[in-house]
Order: C-alpha cells, then sequence, then structure tokens
C-alpha cells in the first residue's frame, strides 16, 4: 500500500475570492483539514514553510495541534528551511511535538528554496560564516540538528542548579526517540540524493527539480530516486529509509472540478531557470478518474516512492480540498493498487 498525504502552502489573501483570508484562517484550516484527512483515510497531513510571506511559517505549534487533534496520519513539513533555524531549539520544538503526536512527526528539511526577502536568515541572526554559502549554513545546521536527535548527553551540568540534574552530560529536552530516523531532506537534484543518503535522512522529492536532462520529470525523478537507494545501500546504515513524491493531481468528477482545473488536462513538464541554472517542473494530472488512473500508471516516479503528497489548493477551503484527497483516495487509488 502506498501512503497518501496532502501538502498545505497555507496562503491566505484577503480576497473575497478566497475561502483562507487572514493568518488564522491559514492555521485553522489546516488544523480542520488535517483532521478531514484523518476521517477520509489518507495517511498524512504535511506543510510547506515560508518566511516572510502570507504563508504557513513557524510548523511546530501547528503541527503539534494537529497531533493532538488527529490519533493516525503522520504528520510533517515540506520543507523546512534550515538557514533560519537555531538546530537546539528546533530540536526542542521537534521532540515536543512529536510526544504529543505519539511519534507521528514526519520532518522535512532543506537548504529553502528562493526567499520573499534578501537573505532573510539574516534578520533572525544567522549569519554565514567566513568563507560559508548559504547552503553551507544550512548543512551545517543540519549537521548539528542531527547530531543532538540521537539524544546522547553533550552539555556540562550547573554544580547548583535549580533541580537536580541525572548524571552525566545533559542532552537536549524533550527527547523523543526515534525521531532522527524520521528525518527528510528535501532533495532537488541527484547529487543532493546522494548526499541525503549518506547522511542517513529520507528523501523527499517534490514537483521540481533543478537540472534537466531532457527526458521528461517523472523518469529524471525516478533516476534520482535509484541514486538515492543505490547510495542508502553503499553507507551501510541498519534500517530502511523511506521517499516521498509531490504531486498536483485532480481527479475530474463533478462540475466544479472542471470549473476549477478542466484546463489542466493538457498540462505538461515545463523547463525554466532557477537561481541561474536550470530546472524542470513536473506537469499536474487532471483527468476523469480512468483516464487519470492511466496517466499515473506510466509516472515511473511514483511507482517507486513509498508516499505520494497531494499538493493541495488550500485557498479553496477545507471542504473542497477534502473532496479532492476524498476522490484521490475513492475512485484513484485502488484503481492503481495504492489501496
Amino acid at each position: 500500500m502506498k501512503k497518501i498525504g496532502f501538502l498545505s502552502f497555507g496562503h491566505w489573501t484577503d480576497s473575497p475570492h478566497s475561502a483562507v483570508r487572514s493568518a488564522s484562517d491559514a492555521l485553522l484550516q489546516s488544523i480542520e483539514l488535517a483532521v478531514a484527512a484523518e476521517e477520509i483515510g489518507a495517511d498524512g497531513a504535511y506543510f510547506r514553510v515560508h518566511h516572510f510571506a502570507q504563508q504557513l511559517a513557524s510548523p511546530f505549534p501547528l503541527l503539534a495541534a494537529v497531533g493532538a487533534r488527529t490519533s493516525r496520519i503522520e504528520i510533517g513539513t515540506g520543507v523546512i528551511d534550515m538557514r533560519y533555524e537555531n538546530p537546539l531549539y528546533m530540536a526542542e520544538d521537534a521532540g515536543a511535538a512529536d510526544l504529543i503526536s505519539g511519534g507521528r512527526l514526519q520532518l522535512g528539511i532543506s537548504r529553502g528554496s528562493p526567499e520573499q526577502v534578501i537573505k532573510g536568515y539574516e534578520h533572525l541572526g544567522h549569519v554565514p560564516a567566513d568563507g560559508e554559502t548559504d547552503a553551507d549554513l544550512a548543512r551545517r545546521h543540519t549537521a548539528r540538528f542531527l547530531d543532538v536527535l540521537d539524544g546522547e548527553g553533550f552539555a556540562e551540568p550547573n554544580p547548583s542548579p535549580m533541580f537536580p540534574n541525572p548524571p552525566g552530560l545533559l542532552r537536549i529536552e524533550p527527547h523523543s526517540p526515534g525521531l532522527r530516523r524520521r528525518i527528510w531532506w528535501g532533495a532537488g537534484s541527484r547529487a543532493t540524493a546522494q548526499r541525503t543518503a549518506q547522511q542517513g535522512m529520507n528523501l523527499m522529492s517534490s514537483t521540481l527539480l533543478t537540472e534537466d536532462t531532457g527526458v521528461p520529470f517523472h523518469q529524471l525523478q525516478a533516476e534520482q530516486i535509484q541514486v538515492f537507494r543505490d547510495a542508502w545501500a553503499g553507507a551501510g546504515h541498519d534500517w530502511t529509509p523511506q521517499v516521498s513524491v509531490s504531486r498536483s493531481i485532480f481527479p475530474l468528477v463533478n462540475e466544479m472540478d472542471h470549473q476549477f482545473f478542466g484546463l489542466q488536462t493538457r498540462s505538461q513538464d515545463q523547463v525554466g531557470r532557477l537561481e541561474g541554472g536550470l530546472a524542470r517542473f513536473g506537469k499536474t494530472y487532471a483527468a476523469e478518474p480512468d483516464s487519470l488512473i492511466a496517466q499515473l500508471a506510466q509516472d515511473e516516479a511514483i511507482a517507486a516512492a513509498d508516499t505520494l503528497l497531494l499538493t493541495v489548493p488550500n485557498q479553496l477551503g477545507v471542504d473542497y480540498n477534502a473532496h479532492i484527497l476524498d476522490s484521490v483516495v475513492r475512485h484513484v487509488a485502488p484503481g492503481l493498487g495504492w489501496r
């Protein structure tokens, strides 16, 4: 069985055409959509993180709230920009959210995407060291974050503490056992997928790859997944990793679906430039269920992945996005052997 979850960017717009008019709407509707997804039978609720934008930005209060309102689905991010993070404080937040959810946190992190502001991470107090790039900064933060998630003590205790200490060096608390193996890296290329495997993180791949070889997006992404699994096998880790891919998939089952997404039936991959290099963007899948099943059966990357994350148009509201998830779970997934 393939896991199916949703990925929301959490946009809000003060417009009469949006069902999400404020930050409060975005947060509260995200919780309600996660609850609806669990009731439908979906497997995960994931949220994108963007700073300085009218989108979800600080994920851990939201993840904790979703964890408290649900009992089964995985909760996660796709992805947190590690340039902005204090690794130790993040480890505390992540440990708390994971414990509240009963060990269901699946935390996607990465170097981050193009920003809303120039060097936004510096406004939060994170400045690359001499000779470092912003990507180096993200990798340094990530290495420290992964290290403290192992739960080993590293801080010398105060000989006269406010509260009694256990013996030995102290670790970050709360510690959530097992969370270290539920960290995912959002990789945009085959090379970053290889590094992800070597560092012992799961692979999260989206609808964008920051390279192009001329082959269809799904084939390039399937190659990326194979590079990851080959590198994992060579790294000697003693556990089995997971791979997720994201897609925009819209079953056309009623008149409203056709109104919103009928024109996307002709969608194709796109190639463009991103931060000075070529990038390939995956197409949107929109069709009636039988046609959609036939198209998705040819998607090599979805076939190779363990989890499929459906990017949802959150500004259309909870009810409509729940309808999309329900349509995929009931009308599409069984025809592909996912259910």
